[in-house]
């Protein structure tokens, strides 16, 4: 163990006791903090000074923060705290959004829930000093009646994975592992022996009769054999989409694991600046093995975005492993590539040939203007059959609708319409 030399503080740091407040709100929201991380921090805030704003954000942040996932959880919960002067009030607003304060009318923003679900950790709203009140007033009950109004659990399901917070991200997963995505069979050109089958089996009949000394006694009937197709999912693990794809994540792992789903394999890819293989980490029983091992294989999480040149690999590399027997191909990114548009459509069109059923899931489709006006998202709508929202539970559990039925489109046609137009 390292052995820290002593150091010198003021009678009362309050410093010090507020990168320690600092650092206990960061443990809360989820990042991984020992007290040796808080001493060192302490040191490193002396080493370098309180002089500067940035110089003091990322100096907190080279000692808290080791993986990417975090940082947004950082800056939310080191703004909310030491930049914004009515941190509290915003943080009340935000953890009570029918009130209005000094909290803006806007939406939070990524890990901004979490931030002041971290920071206030139990604590009520501020009491407001009433001068005008009168003491021995008795006090108004008000009740509300709450027998129409949505559940928790309902209201959860149409929430953006965006804007939970991490205890409600935690029940999101937990509904998730309950989810399933069943599919209708495939019926293949193969024959199966059958009591009511629809077509004379010829051989068996002729089989039969021989053994009956060339009488003919009975006609033996056969059926098409049902096979179940294959299901190949590429997610997007890019920075703009690394809160999604995470959930989307834990679907996977629970279609691959259940039973009786009807999938005869699920193949998994994730990509953002490269392609990665990662259907064997999603056979472990556990989540969280399997999403560690996930992540440890792809490592351009949260980075960049070059959907073409990934779906030229796949294509390459892998179509002809895993698209076999009509796959159906599941699609999750938001589309926004800033490579050739051209080299896009041509490996989204390879693609849409490969596949039996081609599905695009989107979390930018939740937006009520959403407009195919990026260049990625125009090269890539064309060759999908079928376009729909990918941002909550409620739009996971109406994949199922959009694979069982050949005819569902989503919203393709009507954004179709407005790039023809």
């Amino acid at each position: 163990m390292p052995e820290y030399l002593p150091l010198e503080l003021p009678d009362d740091p309050k410093l010090a006791g507020n990168i320690t407040h600092f650092a206990r709100a960061l443990r809360r929201a989820g990042i991984a903090i020992g007290p040796g991380r808080v001493i060192d921090a302490i040191r490193a805030v002396e080493a370098a000074g309180f002089t500067d704003k940035r110089d003091f954000y990322w100096t907190l942040h080279a000692c808290f923060v080791n993986r990417p996932e975090h940082r947004i959880v950082f800056a939310q919960i080191f703004r909310l705290y030491w930049r914004d002067p009515r941190y509290l009030e915003h943080m009340m607003s935000m953890m009570i959004p029918a009130v209005r304060g000094v909290q803006e009318d806007r939406s939070a923003q990524s890990a901004e829930k979490r931030a002041a679900e971290a920071l206030l950790d139990g604590a009520e709203a501020p009491e407001r000093d009433m001068p005008d009140a009168d003491p021995d007033e008795e006090e108004l009950e008000i009740r509300i009646d709450a027998s129409q109004t949505m559940s928790g659990q309902e209201r959860l399901r149409s929430l953006d994975f965006e804007q939970m917070s991490t205890a409600e991200i935690a029940q999101a997963k937990r509904m998730i592992a309950q989810l399933n995505l069943p599919v209708k069979p495939i019926m293949s050109r193969r024959a199966q022996a059958s009591l009511r089958g629809t077509k004379v089996d010829a051989a068996r009949t002729l089989r039969l009769a021989m053994r009956q000394g060339g009488d003919m006694h009975k006609i033996a009937l056969q059926r098409p054999r049902p096979r179940w197709p294959n299901l190949v999912v590429l997610c997007d693990i890019s920075g703009s989409m690394s809160q999604y794809s995470r959930i989307v994540l834990h679907f996977l792992h629970a279609v691959s694991n259940a039973r009786g789903a009807g999938w005869a394999k699920v193949h998994a890819f994730t990509f953002g600046t490269r392609l990665t293989n990662i259907t064997r980490h999603l056979k472990h029983r556990d989540v969280d093995a399997a999403l560690a091992a996930a992540g440890a294989e792809a490592q351009d999480w949260e980075g960049g975005t070059r959907i073409g040149d990934c779906l030229a690999q796949f294509n390459r590399n892998w179509s002809r492993r895993v698209m076999g027997q009509g796959a159906v191909t599941l699609v999750i990114t938001d589309g926004l590539d800033r490579d050739d548009p051209d080299h896009l459509a041509r490996q989204m069109e390879r693609l849409h040939l490969s596949s039996r059923r081609l599905i695009w899931l989107n979390p930018l489709l939740r937006w009520e203007g959403f407009a195919p006006k990026a260049k990625g998202i125009a090269a890539m709508l064309p060759h999908v059959d079928s376009f729909r929202a990918g941002h909550s539970i409620a739009s996971l559990e109406d994949l199922a609708l959009a694979i069982s039925r050949p005819d569902d489109h989503g919203e393709k046609d009507r954004l179709m319409q407005m790039l023809e137009a």
